[in-house]
């Protein structure tokens, strides 16, 4: 493992233990060279996707496009870091049990909107807003009324 501090590519292994979900393993390590500390996950990965973009354009699967976007939705709404990764691995084990080989990105947003959606109001409105492209006031409005209907009944 490269340092992310020096680049020396000689590393310990000081812990390692499971992730509170158990989807991966948390390894701290420490640089021989310069004596950095720094943490590493290992998830399992069942089988190479790839994205297929609104643009037809493809890419591969990319766990941490999900988990920036997730994690900007929850900012200052008091979701604990553990819930985000839980609701990303829900999302990364959908995905790949499809079955499929590619999946189209829209199929990975309405994931994400189903996760947010009983996570938290507020960020999934904030995720819908750019991934439904919201361009002014009334479509805020619009969307947030339909929430409000799903949280009351």
């Amino acid at each position: 493992m490269r340092c992310p501090f020096c680049a020396h590519d000689d590393c310990q292994v000081k812990d390692s233990r499971p992730t509170e979900d158990s989807t991966a393993i948390r390894r701290r390590r420490q640089c021989v060279s310069c004596g950095g500390r720094f943490t590493t996950f290992e998830r399992v990965q069942l089988r190479e996707i790839t994205v297929i973009k609104s643009d037809e354009s493809r890419e591969p699967f990319d766990r941490s496009k999900i988990e920036q976007s997730v994690a900007l939705a929850c900012r200052k709404r008091g979701i604990e870091r553990e819930q985000i990764d839980q609701l990303v691995s829900g999302i990364q084990r959908q995905v790949e049990t499809l079955g499929e080989a590619e999946v189209s990105s829209l199929a990975i947003g309405e994931m994400v909107m189903d996760g947010l959606r009983q996570l938290d109001s507020v960020a999934y409105i904030r995720f819908a807003s750019v991934y439904r492209d919201f361009n002014e006031a009334r479509d805020f409005e619009e969307f947030a009324s339909t929430v409000r209907d799903v949280g009351q009944s």
